[in-house]
């Protein structure tokens, strides 16, 4: 007998921390924190991008779409989960679903590949100081961005079109407090062997691929780094991928610890608590790593915040 099609009018359940009731309020205020400091923390570093033509450079130009992905990459989850929190309802929509699945796929993707693109920008500076502004040129800079866009775009179109072709039946709970691409696909009836097969390829793909530049590009620079002849040398040119380096072992550290820990768990709530570490404790962090860890940024956030206080003594007096 073929299972009854629900998706047209289901919704999914998303259980995440719902177990506890009477931490709802607690939760709810840190989220809610958590995802405005996020917000104000990459939205600074952005407008600190802009205002000073001294960083209009390669590197910030990918570390300036790398937080507007953040800010976007924390939107597809916290808001819904925050709404649902503060109405006690698990409740969301078969197409809110979809949609938050292909945004969420979309900019997971979409950071690692812009990581991958500030490795070789980090990659050409230290290895071919001499020919960096030639290589690295306004227009590659544009297309190496739009690419990773792109790539990030259809492969999240192609997640999404395999997955609104499966049919789903009447139990649909998320162990998860947002929808994702395996917790969704293992709720359907149909055969999800295609799905599976589609998403550890594009996995393997995308995700190993990045990593696998990231490392190439950071060995040769270990290698040109060694190169060089005195200790001060050598500090400035690791200076100058410290940020980047760190914000790396962030992303796939919790990616992975978050993926690993789950399939060796098999526990929803722990699942759930991890990934916390990997859709929001991440953005959060990155703008405070790259404020603390970056000469650059870290004198243009003070230029502009003294301007900004000797602008608001002098209207007081």
């Amino acid at each position: 007998m073929e299972p009854e099609n629900y998706t047209q009018t289901s919704v999914f359940l998303l259980l995440g921390f719902f177990e506890e009731p009477e931490l709802q309020p607690i939760l709810f205020g840190l989220f809610l924190s958590m995802y405005l400091i996020t917000l104000f923390g990459n939205l600074l570093i952005i407008l600190a991008i802009i205002s000073d033509s001294h960083l209009h450079t390669p590197m910030y130009f990918f570390l300036s779409n790398l937080s507007f992905v953040d800010i976007c990459f924390t939107s597809t989850t916290v808001p819904k989960m925050l709404v649902n929190i503060q109405t006690q309802s698990k409740v969301i929509t078969y197409t809110v679903c979809i949609t938050q699945m292909f945004f969420f796929m979309h900019f997971v993707v979409l950071d690692g590949l812009l990581l991958t693109v500030m490795a070789y920008d980090r990659f050409v500076a230290i290895c071919h100081p001499l020919h960096y502004k030639v290589i690295m040129s306004p227009w590659l800079c544009v297309l190496l961005v739009l690419v990773s866009w792109m790539t990030s775009v259809l492969q999240s179109l192609l997640h999404t079109l395999m997955v609104m072709r499966l049919s789903f039946c009447t139990r649909l709970e998320i162990p998860h407090f947002f929808c994702e691409l395996s917790e969704v696909i293992h709720l359907a009836c149909s055969d999800t062997f295609l799905n599976d097969l589609v998403m550890y390829f594009t996995a393997a793909l995308l995700g190993g691929g990045s990593l696998a530049g990231i490392l190439y590009s950071y060995s040769k620079i270990v290698s040109s780094i060694c190169g060089i002849s005195t200790a001060q040398g050598k500090y400035k040119a690791f200076s100058t991928c410290a940020s980047h380096l760190s914000v790396v072992s962030l992303f796939y550290g919790t990616g992975l610890g978050v993926y690993l820990g789950s399939a060796a768990a098999h526990n929803s709530h722990s699942s759930a608590t991890a990934s916390v570490m990997y859709t929001v404790v991440t953005p959060m962090l990155n703008p405070f790593i790259y404020s603390l860890r970056n000469k650059d940024i870290k004198m243009t956030l003070k230029d502009s915040l003294g301007k900004k206080l000797r602008k608001s003594q002098f209207s007081c007096c």
